[in-house]
């Protein structure tokens, strides 16, 4: 999200942080907090975490955790942080939601772990200072964010030498085909790339939209989302793509892709 307006003069970072607290209250399958018994496992050494909706991220992409600095970017949702605090990292969450925040706060309090809760725009991590983190991890989230290259380069500067960047996203090509499909029979090219809401969708269905509380989204090209990522410094050493369960594009094609990206 961004904590400007962008050009349709709407306060993106406002307005999605109210959707996200509304989609919380509708058990968003991202706003589902973990249960005791996964905290439980955590502690034993059994974990894993998901940065697209179905694949578990590679155990192999993590660092040692213990004593780990992580920030969990735009993570909360009493899911990826509460795990990796429990298998031992130190744990930051960063999310523009209260009600996200609030849900790892609920775990936190519950199964009595420490994580550090930050309310604020993960496109500006000036509160953390050069090398603050040894890990990154930002679930699928981008997608609320109209410029995506801040994020990176933030990520970059706030991660130590050595520090991984772990990041899930949405092919852009998903904002292309027809957003109200329910089955094959309605994936027909709709919209040209780079997608935004607020420029590709009329106003009348912007207007609907907003109505309806949903989030705004943009659907980034992947010059933005892996070339972004090169172009902070980065260096791509890991790299997945995963399904969305629900969506009849998925048997076509992979809607959701996850990186991996270390610091020189």
């Amino acid at each position: 999200m961004s904590t400007e307006n962008d050009k349709s003069g709407i306060d993106v970072l406002a307005y999605n942080s109210a959707a996200w607290d509304q989609r919380g209250r509708e058990g968003d399958m991202w706003t589902r907090a973990v249960s005791s018994d996964v905290i439980a496992a955590a502690r034993r050494g059994e974990w894993s975490i998901v940065l697209t909706p179905t694949k578990p991220t590679p155990r192999s992409w993590f660092p040692e955790l213990k004593g780990c600095r992580v920030l969990a970017l735009a993570g909360g949702g009493g899911q990826q942080a509460p795990v990796l605090a429990a298998a031992g990292a130190v744990v930051t969450t960063l999310d523009a939601s209260a009600n996200q925040l609030e849900q790892d706060r609920r775990v936190a309090e519950r199964d009595g772990l420490s994580i550090a809760l930050e309310h604020g725009d993960f496109a500006d991590l000036s509160r953390f200072a050069d090398g603050s983190f040894d890990l990154i991890v930002n679930p699928a989230s981008n997608l609320f964010a109209p410029d995506v290259r801040p994020i990176w380069r933030e990520c970059f500067r706030v991660l130590v030498s050595g520090g991984r960047l772990m990041a899930g996203f949405l092919n852009p090509v998903t904002y292309a085909v027809n957003p109200a499909r329910r089955s094959a029979e309605d994936l027909r090219l709709r919209y040209a790339l780079p997608y935004a809401d607020v420029t590709s969708r009329t106003s009348e269905q912007l207007e609907r939209q907003m109505t309806k509380g949903r989030p705004l989204e943009w659907g980034h090209m992947l010059a933005d989302q892996i070339g972004g990522q090169t172009d902070a410094g980065f260096r791509i050493i890991g790299f997945y793509e995963d399904t969305s369960p629900n969506d009849p594009l998925s048997a076509f094609i992979p809607n959701h892709l996850a990186t991996l990206a270390e610091k020189p």
